[in-house]
């Protein structure tokens, strides 16, 4: 499973407009649901809202990875959101988040939730990956961020 699979450009966001967590998550599931043709925006949110409140999840300087499990779901998703001028986040070191890797998922895909959360930590830890990020102007020079990274990983392992 790779995350440029995961996190299709038709599900990518270049240039957010919210300017907190929650307006980040209700732009991002409306595009999921308009591009998907689901009626699940009030499940999704409130899937990702309760995960949310447990902690934060803007665990990396500038990065969310936001996630939420869902019975409405019968795949993983990815939805990749990305903003100019940061988002509140109320991250755990207090700063704006720029990049929000969401994921939604079945509950019963645990094990590969699991596996994209640890691809994600494996690529974060490369800061000229956020930096490639930001620089990008459309979903497909992020899609091909992703991939090209994504093949560096794999070709080290």
């Amino acid at each position: 499973m790779f995350l440029y699979e995961i996190f299709p450009p038709e599900l990518i966001t270049v240039g957010l407009q919210a300017k907190d967590k929650d307006e980040a998550f209700e732009e991002m599931i409306d595009r999921f649901c308009q591009t998907e043709k689901s009626d699940t925006r009030e499940e999704l949110l409130e899937a990702v809202r309760a995960r949310e409140i447990k902690m934060s999840t803007g665990i990396h300087k500038g990065i969310a990875v936001p996630h939420g499990k869902s019975l409405a779901l019968d795949k993983m998703y990815g939805v990749l959101g990305i903003s100019k001028q940061g988002i509140d986040y109320d991250a755990l070191d207090g700063e704006p988040v720029y990049i929000l890797f969401m994921i939604l998922a079945p509950p019963k895909d645990s094990e590969n939730h699991l596996r994209v959360l640890k691809r994600l930590a494996q690529l974060l830890d490369n800061t000229d990956f956020f930096t490639d990020l930001m620089a990008q102007r459309d979903a497909q020079g992020v899609s091909g961020v992703i991939k090209k990274y994504e093949d560096i990983l794999i070709a080290l392992d």
